[in-house]
């Protein structure tokens, strides 16, 4: 039958794709690969062709966004077509987009999902999922730096909640924002706006390589974070809201945040 197959791959290597995703990819008549939405650190093409004993047509931003997934919709047209996604495939907004499409001229779609960014940085926060608002991607650095971060921390503190923060990357030029890099935004916009909603003594929380066997979990106040050495990336910041006394021992005893949370 005519389909696109959406399967994501996981958040670290080639590992991380689960045994149904894998069964899809092996049935495909063409599997399609993208790599520019999140970094994969220790993912290897050459080692997947082998797991999977396909090859895989890499796509590019262009050739999704742009030429709106022609090369996929196409293969979809004779045969079964997989497009392989880091983190769960629907996350970026792209591929819900190419579905749509599909569906409009009377392909079918099917997902596999994939451990999230989302889900994972969460989980390792010991934070409750519950109590987290509105995600936010801080931007790498411009001539005209986006406040809409600083804002969504706000929001998000006057209700209590915690806020998630994704750091840009860009995959073309080998560009991964780091936790410090964020960081630094953001007391930029303090400086101008001067509402303390992030300051040296903010308590935050700084993940590095989620989904991976050696993430790094760390929390504690901005001062202390900004010399941090987190490692490589992909990295993500939390901003807490108000804590649960739960949540407080967990960010102790699983990111070495202060003593004094226990208060």
């Amino acid at each position: 039958m005519d389909e696109i197959v959406f399967v994501g791959l996981g958040l670290h290597d080639e590992m991380g794709i689960s045994l149904r995703g894998l069964e899809e990819v092996k049935t495909a008549d063409n599997v399609f690969i993208e790599l520019y939405t999140s970094l994969l650190p220790n993912f290897s093409i050459e080692r997947f062709e082998k797991i999977s004993g396909k090859k895989l047509h890499v796509v590019s931003r262009r050739e999704l966004e742009e030429e709106n997934g022609e090369a996929i919709l196409k293969a979809a047209e004779t045969g079964k077509a997989v497009l392989l996604v880091p983190g769960d495939p629907l996350i970026a907004t792209t591929h819900v987009a190419l579905r749509i499409q599909a569906e409009k001229i009377g392909i079918k779609t099917r997902v596999v999902h994939g451990a999230s960014i989302l889900s994972a940085v969460i989980g390792l926060s010991g934070l409750h999922n519950y109590k987290f608002g509105k995600t936010v991607t801080i931007p790498l650095p411009s001539e005209t730096p986006s406040e809409t971060p600083y804002e969504v921390i706000a929001q998000n503190k006057r209700f209590g909640l915690h806020t998630l923060c994704l750091l840009d990357i860009k995959v073309d030029g080998n560009r991964y924002m780091k936790i410090r890099e964020g960081l630094e935004s953001l007391l930029k916009i303090e400086e101008k706006r001067r509402e303390r909603i992030v300051t040296m003594d903010t308590l935050a929380l700084g993940i590095a390589r989620a989904g991976s066997s050696n993430p790094t979990v760390k929390a504690g106040f901005l001062k202390d974070l900004l010399t941090y050495d987190f490692g490589e990336p992909p990295h993500s910041i939390i901003f807490p809201g108000k804590l649960h006394f739960m949540e407080a021992e967990a960010l102790i005893v699983l990111a070495c945040a202060p003593e004094n949370l226990r208060r």
